[in-house]
């Protein structure tokens, strides 16, 4: 099996990296990031990286992410786990998903291997 992207356009991709950031904010993950990565990788167009609060809730929002792209028409390419499900991705080919348990996102500091990555704003504006 390869990795193919099905070449979906630029606006949908990027709509299914807002609404799975915003998901997962509603999930309990924290400090979630989307990594705009268009043009500066080989890999993906959007990386969102998050924290979650146990393997538990880690492991529920990996599969509400998946069952979110299936409704939308962008099933998940992959899912991989390590031992410990300290680190859950979820490759969805265009957009990669990362959950991470903070200690095991501070080791690996995604984040600052794509720190010349712009960050998109994906938190809808709240009253004022």
């Amino acid at each position: 099996m390869s990795r193919t992207t099905l070449k979906s356009d630029a606006a949908r991709t990027k709509t299914f990296a807002l609404d799975a950031a915003n998901r997962m904010s509603e999930l309990k993950c924290s400090e979630v990031v989307i990594l705009d990565l268009v043009g500066r990788s080989q890999i993906c167009e959007y990386m969102i990286v998050a924290s979650g609060t146990s393997q538990r809730q880690m492991k529920s929002v990996g599969e509400e992410i998946d069952k979110l792209g299936k409704t939308l028409g962008s099933p998940a390419w992959r899912t991989s786990a390590d031992s410990g499900t300290s680190w859950i991705v979820v490759d969805f080919v265009d957009v990669v998903v990362h959950l991470f348990e903070p200690n095991q996102r501070a080791f690996y500091d995604i984040e600052g291997l794509w720190s010349d990555a712009p960050r998109l704003q994906w938190r809808k504006p709240g009253p004022k």
